[in-house]
């Protein structure tokens, strides 16, 4: 699943492009993938226009002129492909990115009143656009539960250490990984910023330090701005706004790196679960 650097590089494309273009049609395969009633479609969503791109966690927000909001998961396989005098793309690298659409992943696709289309794509089916009034939004499970934005300005250092202390006995990396935490930290950056930390894993939260924390903080803000700057990481299946690869893998320092030799003190990296999930650390630098 894609992380927040992955979701921000498709909601920095997509503002560029579809900003200020009016929705003519709209036409999908199933309900699952476009929950919304045929009435609602017809009264907020044709007709409208796109006012502003937003993202909050890993969710983008396609706000519209009519106070509707369209709600997107990609989930594991979906994409975004827009296609008009400019062409764009992200999400799973399949041919789909650059095929003839609509084709059979294509979930919805929406019509511009230019002729242009914004397509929604997603092999597995996992993924989904909801339809709703954007005051509504706030109300949504997720959003009440879901943690601050680790890259906003105001987000302190202090706060940042707070809000690992509802997960105290656990351990730091599946603190991180609750998006009830912080929102959007998965896999990737979270072993990338421990090893930035030098923070063991499976460390308590109780045990860190506040000098720790404020350095884990820093690391976690630098990785992910590092791997927006580089349009994210591949990850095996996710790409960039052009259908390029992102290209931060190339500066991962732990992930994915087992077997190599730790960029900061040449001990081999090894690769083990910590709250189920594939952990890349230096045994050296991270001690338990």
């Amino acid at each position: 699943m894609p992380e927040l650097p992955e979701v921000e590089t498709v909601r920095r494309g997509l503002q560029e492009l579809i900003v200020r273009r009016s929705i003519a049609t709209e036409s999908h395969d199933t309900v699952k993938g476009f929950p919304n009633a045929p009435a609602d479609v017809a009264a907020f969503l044709i007709g409208a226009t796109i006012t502003t791109v937003r993202r909050r966690a890993k969710v983008l927000l396609i706000d519209l002129s009519s106070d509707y909001t369209l709600v997107i998961h990609l989930k594991m396989t979906g994409q975004l492909v827009y296609r008009g005098e400019q062409v764009f793309g992200a999400g799973h690298p399949n041919e789909s990115l650059i095929g003839k659409l609509p084709d059979r992943s294509t979930r919805v696709t929406i019509e511009f009143t230019d002729g242009s289309y914004l397509y929604f794509n997603d092999q597995r089916k996992f993924g989904w656009m909801r339809l709703m009034p954007t005051v509504e939004v706030p109300n949504i499970e997720f959003m009440k539960k879901v943690g601050p934005e680790p890259l906003e300005a105001d987000f302190t250092p202090q706060e940042f250490a707070g809000r690992f202390m509802r997960r105290s006995k656990t351990s730091i990396k599946a603190a991180l990984l609750d998006q009830s935490v912080i929102a959007g930290v998965g896999n990737i950056y979270a072993d990338e910023s421990l090893w930035g930390a030098k923070i063991h894993p499976n460390r308590l939260v109780n045990t860190i330090t506040d000098k720790e924390f404020q350095v884990l903080y820093t690391e976690l803000r630098e990785v992910m701005n590092l791997a927006i700057e580089k349009g994210g990481s591949t990850d095996k299946n996710y790409v960039t706004a052009e259908g390029k690869r992102g290209s931060y893998m190339d500066f991962a320092r732990a992930f994915r790196r087992e077997g190599l030799p730790c960029p900061r003190c040449a001990t081999e990296i090894i690769k083990f679960k910590v709250a189920g999930r594939g952990t890349h650390i230096c045994p050296s630098c991270q001690l338990l």
